[in-house]
């Protein structure tokens, strides 16, 4: 699928859908919350969430007093449903409609990068390969990357689409040589209709 594709599929997805009418409608990012703890983040501490959308990861952080946020979501009516339901605090946010492959982040500018469900949907090398690039440009060196994608007994496609499930080792190897992973974590998401999904999140360091 290619980058216009894939945003006419997203648009759709959120101009239909109502936030928590969607698969990986999350009432409390918990898995993704512990994970950024644990690279002892500050508030000054700039976080991109990748492919965030409507995720409530920026409200927690916002929340949390972090005030260095950025969202990156392929859909603009994704993006619009978390800022009406932050209202003003969605000011300080910066938000970015932008295909994560195509998208050119600065030279080393976050301390993190989040991506709880966009990577697994990259099935095909050349992406796969431009989102490692833009990762290994955007984390300043020492920084961190979450990655959460489904686990090897995860779901086999989502919202209609066919994934890439992983496991540690998979996802480390996919990752490459610039980071090293820290952590490996095991999570089920239930959905909101009850449906069960296995997840699999690493926690990466850049290396310096």
């Amino acid at each position: 699928m290619n980058a216009a594709s894939r945003q006419a599929h997203w648009e759709k997805v959120y101009a239909s859908k109502a936030e928590d009418e969607v698969s990986w409608f999350q009432e409390s990012p918990a898995p993704s919350l512990e994970l950024i703890t644990e690279t002892s983040a500050t508030p000054a501490s700039a976080i991109v969430d990748i492919g965030g959308g409507a995720s409530r990861l920026v409200d927690a952080l916002v929340e949390k007093g972090f005030q260095a946020l950025t969202v990156l979501d392929i859909s603009e009516a994704a993006l619009a449903t978390a800022k009406a339901r932050l209202g003003d605090s969605a000011r300080p946010v910066q938000w970015i409609a932008a295909d994560v492959t195509l998208w050119r982040p600065a030279a080393a500018a976050y301390d993190i990068w989040h991506d709880r469900a966009t990577f697994h949907f990259l099935v095909d090398d050349r992406d796969r390969g431009a989102y490692i690039a833009n990762m290994a440009e955007g984390v300043k060196p020492g920084g961190y990357a979450i990655i959460g994608t489904f686990a090897l007994d995860g779901p086999e496609r989502c919202s209609g689409l066919p994934v890439a499930r992983y496991d540690a080792h998979r996802l480390g190897a996919a990752i490459g040589s610039g980071f090293h992973l820290v952590r490996t974590v095991r999570h089920e998401h239930v959905t909101p209709w009850g449906a069960r999904q296995q997840f699999q999140f690493g926690l990466f360091h850049r290396r310096a």
